[in-house]
């Protein structure tokens, strides 16, 4: 009698099927922000959170290379680099034939290209009045000839925005070519055009198919297209069916170890190389830190109260290790800083008996100790405002700006009348009325644990510090309106120039986001303007130079630190690499599930 096959055939089927089902799972990315995000429109977008979604369904013109270091910028949607004139004023941008939109109800059922004249629209949205968007103040300051007076007519006739006339500094001649003209020669537009989270191309009939709920309906040219968004709980962004064929390329420099392996695994992928997308918003850190323990994510940052365990020494800690672990850890293109509203009576002017109650204030805080209490040693003290990578940073400079010495504090308020007179141990202003500070802050524990230590360092030197509390969104309104004497704020950096940085002192950008602490100087205005139309070059650094010694002599910011990136993320993910001044990255991993330990 002859044996029957039938169980052996039917688990052969089996494993089949099961072999089958794990070649087809898709490879999902789970990641955590600590903040919603607040919309999907490039136009109304300035939160980080944002725009790290928004680039990776939306495309500028130009990308940074994700891999080289330092930085190099590439064609996304260009066919190719820009044409520029000699005085840097005239720009021609080809844009690249067969790339379209995300299939989308606004379309119709016919697919849609991406042309010249989506760029055009894309950036007069983000000066129409109507958006209020936060990069309106960028293109302004940029000066494309005929747009500013397009928004002003706008403003002034209380009218809608004129999105169909044709302005000699906009223009798309024909379907694949944009033309850029500028009042002032802008060498480094291309860094700007390099941002696809504010500057990605929108398409017109969206904008109008959705009217206020675009927010939340994003439809690009990009990897990824919007699954699902519940508001302050998690995204989910998936492939996007439609997107042309792109692979993973990048160019690490020769001796980047790091980065010429990960071109080797990942070389001739097609992007994105993940199919998912998963965001949880988890806002306290110690349950986003156990998600990541737990294996619900596979990055993440390592909390401040966890870095002694985590990391103790600098290096991984072996319990994380054998699960799989690997630490990342970079020197953030970042800077934490103070700043002093210049119109305040109290703290505010350039009056010498002003600017030495702010270097005092400076010269009183402790900054090494807040770094190795507060941020568990992962920074380094800042001389300046300008932050690391870009330019104008330089890590040889020294200055006032990251000294410690309640000694020269206390001797600079002597020596201009700030003096105890009651024998309370705090001092009183030289017309012998009280002097007292305050600082806007937040109520979470981190900020209490800042706002002590800023008070005991202010209360040894003889100022008496108080706080103003309010939620992060409300202090930040606050704060354009010019109605807080202090605040301390973080910035990062969002191109690699330090023309950025020189906003915070340029007087023009008052009220607009740019220059916090109101301060106006007319050769610090003056620096600005030749720094935006010269060439990089030493030239130019000494500019930067002079920026900083004014920056430092009147003192309308303290800068106090550049911050220490530390991740964690489990082996299966591949690929990572910190980015600098860019935010997409998710679509340049892999998750290879079946190597981790």
């Amino acid at each position: 009698m002859m044996p029957s096959i039938r169980p052996l055939l039917a688990a052969l089927l089996c494993a089949v099927s099961v072999g089958t089902a794990a070649a087809a799972a898709p490879k999902v990315l789970r990641i955590a922000f600590n903040t919603p995000v607040t919309a999907l429109d490039p136009a109304k977008i300035s939160d980080l959170y944002s725009r790290t979604v928004t680039p990776h369904i939306f495309e500028g013109l130009y990308e940074y290379d994700h891999l080289a270091r330092p930085f190099k910028i590439k064609p996304l949607t260009a066919d190719g680099l820009p044409e520029t004139s000699a005085d840097f004023r005239e720009w021609t941008i080809r844009v690249k034939p067969g790339i379209f939109f995300a299939d989308d109800p606004a379309f119709k059922g016919q697919k849609r290209e991406l042309v010249a004249a989506d760029y055009v629209y894309s950036l007069k949205r983000i000066m129409d009045p109507a958006n209020k968007s936060p990069l309106g103040s960028v293109l302004q300051d940029i000066g494309i000839v005929g747009l500013n007076a397009l928004r002003d007519e706008a403003v002034a006739k209380k009218a809608p925005f004129d999105y169909d006339r044709e302005i000699p500094g906009l223009r798309a001649p024909d379907r694949y070519t944009l033309k850029i003209t500028l009042e002032q020669p802008r060498p480094r537009l291309l860094q700007t055009l390099a941002g696809g989270d504010v500057f990605g191309a929108v398409a017109r009939e969206v904008i109008e198919f959705y009217g206020d709920e675009i927010i939340t309906h994003p439809v690009g040219t990009g990897p990824f297209v919007l699954k699902s968004w519940r508001r302050g709980s998690q995204i989910v962004l998936e492939r996007n069916p439609g997107y042309r064929e792109r692979f993973y390329e990048a160019e690490p420099a020769p001796d980047d170890a790091e980065g010429q392996a990960i071109l080797a695994d990942l070389k001739g992928k097609r992007i994105p190389i993940v199919d998912r997308v998963e965001v949880a918003i988890i806002a306290e850190e110690q349950p986003r830190w156990l998600s990541f323990l737990q294996g619900d994510l596979d990055i993440s940052a390592i909390p401040s109260v966890a870095i002694p365990q985590a990391i103790p020494n600098g290096k991984l800690a072996p319990n994380l290790e054998k699960q799989g672990i690997r630490h990342y850890r970079s020197l953030n293109a970042d800077g934490v800083y103070l700043y002093f509203n210049m119109d305040d009576k109290t703290v505010g002017s350039t009056e010498p008996a002003q600017v030495a109650l702010r270097r005092a204030l400076s010269l009183s805080l402790d900054v090494p100790k807040l770094i190795n209490r507060l941020y568990r040693g992962q920074g380094i003290p800042a001389q300046s405002l300008f932050i690391p990578h870009c330019t104008g940073y330089d890590p040889a400079f020294k200055s006032e700006m990251g000294d410690h010495d309640p000694a020269r504090a206390k001797a600079l308020l002597d020596l201009y009348g700030f003096l105890d007179r009651d024998g309370d141990g705090f001092r009183e202003r030289p017309d012998g009325s009280p002097l007292k500070v305050e600082l806007a802050t937040q109520p979470d524990q981190f900020s209490r644990q800042m706002d002590e230590a800023m008070q005991k360092d202010f209360a040894a030197v003889g100022i008496r510090l108080t706080h103003y509390y309010g939620q992060w969104s409300e202090q930040l309104k606050a704060a354009y309106a010019g109605k807080l004497q202090m605040w301390l704020l973080g910035g990062s950096a969002a191109s690699p120039d330090g023309l950025d940085t020189l906003q915070s002192y340029y007087s023009e950008q008052i009220g607009s986001g740019g220059n916090f602490a109101r301060f106006r100087n007319a050769e610090m205005d003056q620096i600005y303007r030749q720094v935006a139309a010269m060439p990089d070059g030493p030239e130019r650094e000494a500019l930067f130079l002079r920026a900083k010694l004014i920056g430092v002599a009147l003192m309308p910011y303290k800068s106090l630190l550049h911050r220490m990136a530390n991740s964690l993320a489990y082996k299966h993910l591949i690929g990572f690499r910190r980015p600098l001044f860019w935010n997409e990255w998710w679509h340049l991993v892999d998750i290879r599930r079946d190597e981790s330990s």
